[in-house]
């Protein structure tokens, strides 16, 4: 597990490589990834939006912005925590994510980013 602290706002990651498969008659390395939100400052805050950078070695990378995380805009109080999973899909056995959640502090209105530290996607493979 990964994890970065931005403005008490600590961003765990979990990752596993979950198969390859044909899509498109492209072969394709499945990932999926854990995250775990948790709230060390004194603020209630609220997720509003993400942005991802997906990196895959064999192609351009994949940009990624959009409301909330899996339909939802968590808020989440001093003490608290809010823990997803989601996935993605490389062309590649290797590759890398990285970005940000936009945040805002509910107690006095400010936005701010936590980011979210680069995690590596390795299939078991690649690395023998």
């Amino acid at each position: 597990m990964i994890s970065h602290i931005s403005k008490g706002i600590k961003v765990s990651v979990d990752t596993s490589f979950d198969g390859s498969y044909f899509k498109n008659y492209i072969l394709n390395y499945s990932f999926s990834y854990t995250i775990t939100i948790s709230n060390h400052s004194k603020n209630t805050v609220q997720l509003k939006s993400r942005h991802w950078r997906i990196f895959d070695s064999l192609n351009r990378d994949i940009i990624i912005d959009g409301e909330g995380v899996i339909g939802e805009n968590p808020t989440i109080k001093p003490g608290d925590s809010f823990i997803y999973s989601s996935g993605c899909l490389i062309t590649s056995p290797v590759g890398a994510m990285r970005g940000f959640y936009s945040m805002i502090n509910i107690n006095n209105g400010k936005k701010f980013r936590a980011y979210i530290p680069t995690f590596k996607l390795n299939a078991p493979q690649a690395l023998n």
